[in-house]
């Protein structure tokens, strides 16, 4: 794919300068300590892929491709915000993607590119990835940024996230079209793929079916409660039609996902940590494994058997520990009952994932930060029944099934280059048993993550 043409990189060159003289103006009231009621940010990303030939004893529609080209995404975005009044925010996230994962991405379930999609079309594309609004009820008196105390916080200006105090002790509703990850099931050390790591099953709690369009975003509404180092956090939101689909489903009463966390952050020994427990169910007109194992006089299709009123529900585990001043460990555990089709984020039932994130200041590059990290993916005995006779996913399906647990290592070096606001990363993935097939495989897969950032 030839970037310059395929890629449109005047326009993104000019977006990327725009939000440069934004980021300028709001760096210079900063000098003079004064928060202004406004946030405006511009990143690029772009990954691309490249894996050597592996051994298949057979392939089917949904399988990793044994000989490719690479492929390279793209997605730039703009992040705008402005606070009206003094508890209200609103934020607004323009959004261009473009470009394609290997394989079209499928064929692994943990896939090694979270900043790519499951759109077949790769001509880059502009769209509206949020528009959302955020009151904040303070049960707390809440002080200038001169007069903090244990009452209240100090938050920096950042990503959709306008500069000012925030009470430790608050109310606060969220309400319009976002990532529902945004809020839920974050992760210190092991959460965003143009940061961190790059997999899918290391960027989330990868059984979670996180309701999302096939972007990844949702209308929801999510009510936050804290109280100092607690937290209790609920959402509401739209299911797609379609699973894996572009629209949204405003039938309410027949689809939605409910989620529900909580949140603790402690200290160990003078460092920093979080847990976070997550329960879900997700209501859509899923097909049964089951059933289309039963009904099918040849190969099951599962869109044969949706119906109204199907579910999926499930539990995550989430903890993030501070070791070091300059590094830290993550743990992720998730489960979901497996019974019905996976309907948004990718075929995986079961997921265990552990890793460590280490900052460059041990060898003299603090701006710098490298990972490593494992996940252990599994399905439940009707996913993986449904494969074996040949049925498909969205995601996987290779025609047959030797199941084996799917076991994805990844490494990731990156380098800041601060003046520039540039980050490059080399990335490295071994995956053995891809979509859960011991006949298949092993995969190496190597990357470089370009990310421009202001």
């Amino acid at each position: 794919m030839h970037l310059k043409t395929k890629l449109g990189i005047r326009p993104l060159f000019s977006l990327g300068m725009l939000a440069f003289v934004g980021n300028q103006a709001i760096a210079q009231d900063k000098r003079t300590d004064s928060i202004v009621p406004y946030t405006f940010h511009f990143q690029q990303t772009l990954v691309t892929q490249w894996h050597p030939d592996f051994q298949a004893k057979y392939s089917g529609p949904n399988s990793f491709q044994t000989h490719e080209k690479g492929a390279t995404s793209i997605t730039s975005t703009i992040y705008a915000g402005i606070r009206p009044l003094k508890n209200l925010e609103l934020y607004v996230n323009p959004e261009l993607a473009g470009g394609q994962g290997l394989s079209h991405a499928t064929g692994i379930a943990g896939f090694p590119n979270g900043e790519t999609f499951r759109v077949g079309n790769p001509t880059p594309t502009i769209y509206l990835a949020r528009a959302f609004g955020i009151y904040t009820l303070p049960l707390t008196s809440r002080r200038t940024t001169t007069d903090l105390d244990d009452r209240n916080e100090y938050d920096a200006d950042d990503l959709n996230h306008v500069a000012g105090t925030t009470p430790t002790h608050y109310l606060r509703f969220i309400a319009g079209k976002y990532c529902l990850a945004d809020y839920f099931d974050q992760n210190s050390y092991s959460h965003d793929p143009r940061t961190q790591f790059l997999n899918w099953s290391l960027m989330a709690n990868a059984a979670w079916d996180y309701p999302a369009d096939v972007r990844g975003y949702t209308m929801a509404l999510t009510v936050q409660y804290r109280k100092d180092k607690w937290q209790v956090q609920a959402a509401t939101s739209l299911e797609p039609k379609l699973a894996n689909g572009p629209k949204l489903n405003y039938d309410y009463g027949k689809s939605n996902g409910e989620v529900i966390e909580v949140a603790h952050t402690h200290t160990l020994n003078k460092h920093e940590g979080n847990v976070r427990l997550m329960a879900f169910i997700n209501q859509a007109p899923m097909g049964s494994y089951l059933l289309a194992l039963k009904h099918a006089a040849d190969t099951p299709d599962i869109t044969a058997t949706r119906k109204d009123g199907r579910t999926k529900y499930g539990f995550g585990i989430n903890i993030d520990q501070e070791i070091t001043k300059s590094g830290g460990a993550f743990l992720k555990a998730s489960w979901n009952d497996g019974h019905n089709e996976t309907w948004a984020y990718t075929e995986i039932d079961q997921s265990l994932s552990a890793g460590w994130l280490q900052n460059g200041q041990w060898w003299h590059r603090a701006q710098d930060n490298a990972g490593i990290a494992i996940a252990v993916n599994g399905l439940s005995i009707d996913h993986r029944d449904y494969l074996a006779a040949g049925g498909t996913g969205f995601m996987v399906g290779d025609g047959q099934l030797n199941y084996a647990p799917e076991m994805i290592a990844e490494v990731f070096y990156q380098c800041n280059i601060t003046r520039l606001h540039i980050a490059l990363s080399p990335d490295y993935q071994f995956v053995l048993h891809p979509a859960y097939n011991k006949d298949r495989g092993p995969v190496n897969i190597i990357g470089i993550r370009t990310r421009v950032a202001f």
